[in-house]
């Protein structure tokens, strides 16, 4: 009785020992994972943005009718985006709270872009002092 009572002890701890060990696992995983997210989220944003800024000098140096249009994603988790005459602003919630990121522009813009993830069509259009921003 005595040999039996031994068995079933062990058998708890070992057990006890392994998921220790797994939920161990199972949280350093969960935290490298959120930050490899927030990178690709980051990565993903600074893409859109560069595309954006980089079409509108292009437009706005060719002169006054030019315009162009391009597709550019943006990533799920943004929570306002912001176009100023120097910069597009883009706030963004990551694992380690709201991240805000500015992207400064060497033309003035204007214009106003939604904030729903996905793929978007966008049109720069350069006019006299400024290009004029738009999503369709």
């Amino acid at each position: 009785m005595h040999r039996r009572g031994q068995i079933s002890s062990e058998y708890l701890i070992l057990i006890g020992f392994v998921v220790f060990l797994v939920l161990g696992i199972l949280a350093i995983a969960f935290f490298y994972t959120s930050g490899t997210t927030d990178q690709i989220k980051v990565s993903q944003i600074s893409g859109f943005a560069q595309k954006i800024i980089s079409n509108s000098e292009t437009v706005f140096y060719a002169g006054e009718p030019s315009k162009l249009t391009f597709t550019a994603y943006l990533p799920i988790g943004v929570q306002n985006l912001t176009i100023t005459p120097s910069e597009i602003i883009v706030s963004v919630s990551t694992s380690s709270g709201v991240a805000t990121m500015a992207f400064s522009s060497n033309v003035p813009l204007s214009g106003t872009l939604s904030i729903s993830e996905g793929v978007k069509r966008i049109q720069v259009i350069a006019q006299l002092n400024n290009v004029e921003i738009s999503q369709f």
